[in-house]
């Protein structure tokens, strides 16, 4: 994907972009064509801009941030990994990087830098010549699975689970416009102010945009999803999905609109109007696979609750047997003790006084003289 020798495909904004306080906040990278301008600050995990950006903010980058010539940033520009600074590069605040700083000539800094780790003052290679002389040495030394990990990185096709923010070459994004000449795509549950424009557009589910839509092609707008302007399209198809709300007008050459959606203006046709009840954006719901899953997850708690409860009912059976035949042993073990105490009773017992006077008398009789 160069970024100096041609523009970016398209504006690609991904699900859950926000603009806040004059800040466009994501959680993936920011990729920035050259030329472009940012009017707001960027916060994002790595920043890459190309030839003569200009930020209207600050950028924090929790990764790493990278700067070609020419770029302008008014603001300060906080890195917590590497930052490569390009030549002639004005930066209107700070400068601070929590690791190594890799800056060219007359770098322009208001309020000084400060760097935790090397400082090397050079002219850092442009992005795209620095990925492509990187790639080649990788595959140069025979590290294929290095060279792919970068490759699926800088596409968004590696590990990590949220897409970058692509703003093509030549683009004014700002608090009023998001003014590009390509197709633009904007994902789910996004909050964004300003107009966009666009040569297609697609806005994506449960998305916010403070503005109206205008595109020379077709425009898609999905569920749930509020506009608070017009949307117009100069020679495409509008396709409008269950639940949208339009605070203004829409216009296009054929309208198919949801019946459950809501247009709060005029609504202007020039070839046909159709009412449809079919969703218009096929894109996988992450939320509704994230409910599956956890329904997966509940049922395969119930089984192992069933399993351990049948277990332990069977353990309750077993010790409620084994304490049956312990009462059975403890009471047959009383009769015995009484025998065995009767038998030694009667071995042991000393004979009574009437039994042996008796017993004496018939063995020892007395002879009595007899009287004349």
């Amino acid at each position: 994907m160069p970024l100096g020798s041609a523009p970016l495909s398209e504006l690609s904004i991904p699900d859950g972009t926000t603009v806040e306080e004059h800040d466009l906040v994501t959680d993936g990278d920011v990729i920035v064509g050259g030329q472009s301008t940012i009017e707001f600050g960027v916060r994002g995990r790595s920043v890459i801009a190309d030839e003569r950006v200009r930020f209207g903010g600050h950028i924090e980058a929790e990764g790493d941030c990278r700067l070609d010539m020419w770029c302008d940033v008014a603001e300060n520009v906080l890195v917590g990994e590497d930052a490569y600074i390009g030549e002639r590069v004005h930066i209107g605040g700070q400068l601070r990087v929590a690791g190594d700083l890799d800056i060219g000539d007359d770098v322009d800094i208001e309020e000084g830098f400060e760097a935790n780790g090397w400082i090397v003052i050079r002219n850092p290679m442009p992005t795209i010549v620095f990925l492509f002389v990187y790639l080649s040495q990788l595959l140069r030394i025979g590290e294929d699975e290095a060279a792919r990990e970068l490759v699926d990185e800088m596409t968004g096709d590696g590990g990590d689970d949220h897409e970058p923010v692509l703003i093509p070459r030549g683009a004014t994004v700002s608090d009023d416009t998001w003014q590009v000449s390509t197709p633009a795509t904007v994902g789910d549950d996004c909050r964004l102010h300003g107009n966009i424009r666009a040569e297609s557009l697609e806005v994506g589910r449960d998305t916010t945009v403070f503005g109206s839509l205008r595109a020379r092609e077709a425009i898609t707008v999905g569920r749930g999803t509020e506009i608070k302007g017009d949307v117009t399209t100069r020679n495409g198809d509008l396709r409008i999905g269950p639940g949208v709300k339009v605070w203004g007008d829409i216009s296009a050459d054929t309208v198919h609109l949801h019946e459950n959606a809501t247009v709060d203006g005029t609504i202007r046709a020039r070839g046909e109007m159709r009412m449809h009840t079919e969703a218009v954006i096929e894109r996988p719901d992450e939320s509704a696979a994230a409910m599956a899953e956890m329904a997966e997850e509940l049922e395969e708690d119930a089984e192992s609750a069933t399993t351990a409860d049948a277990g332990d009912s069977s353990t309750t059976d077993e010790a409620a047997d084994a304490e049956t035949e312990a009462t059975a042993t403890e009471a047959d073990e009383p009769a015995d003790d009484q025998s065995t105490d009767a038998d030694t009773s009667d071995d042991t017992a000393p004979p009574d006084d009437d039994t042996v006077e008796s017993s004496t008398d018939e063995a020892d009789p007395v002879e009595q003289p007899e009287r004349s």
